[in-house]
């Protein structure tokens, strides 16, 4: 039995569920969701608890299990909390600031960069060097600050760049220095 699929989804207060063939609605007070999942799996509600089963042993199941399982607590998670990720920029003169529903960002390039919020997700700077990235879909929320990240890594050398919070960054050492010559 998987370990991630067998373990039901405790249904919080205010979020509702609704099954149909292929499809699970999961609405909350900060939104509605739509998750896809395969028609072999079987979804129902039991005492305030989603439980996720599949039909045999076999590999596919198994791994569909699972995913399913995670995708469903991911959008009961969403829809009731919300998720959030935080990066920060470091470097001398690396800023950001808001203009709108857009992203200024100054980040040693010879123009500024703007990043604009897709549908569903909002950007906040609450300080010129950190950014927040809301929304109540992890996958989008994951994958906007992902795109904010790539637009300048951090640097491998002195750590210049825009980085996840918290992320811990190996620096290389520079060149030895050259003696005589």
């Amino acid at each position: 039995m998987s370990r991630i699929g067998k373990l039901p989804i405790p249904l919080p207060a205010g979020v509702s569920i609704e099954v149909k063939p292929g499809e699970v609605v999961v609405k909350g007070p900060k939104g509605q969701l739509l998750v896809a999942y395969d028609p072999d799996i079987t979804i129902s509600l039991e005492d305030n608890q989603v439980v996720v089963k599949r039909p045999t042993d076999g590999r596919r199941h198994r791994s569909l299990h699972g995913l399913t399982r995670a995708l469903l607590a991911n959008a009961i998670e969403g829809v009731s909390q919300g998720f959030v990720r935080e990066l920060e920029i470091k470097g001398i003169g690396y800023r950001a600031k808001m203009q709108g529903n857009k992203i200024e960002l100054s980040i040693g390039y010879s123009h500024p960069v703007f990043v604009e919020a897709p549908e569903g997700v909002t950007l906040e700077v609450p300080e010129p060097t950190k950014i927040r990235v809301l929304g109540i879909d992890k996958q989008k929320v994951g994958q906007v600050a992902a795109n904010i990240r790539a637009i300048r890594p951090p640097d491998a050398y002195h750590g210049k760049g825009i980085r996840y919070a918290g992320e811990v960054l190996r620096l290389k050492p520079g060149k030895a220095g050259v003696t005589g010559g």
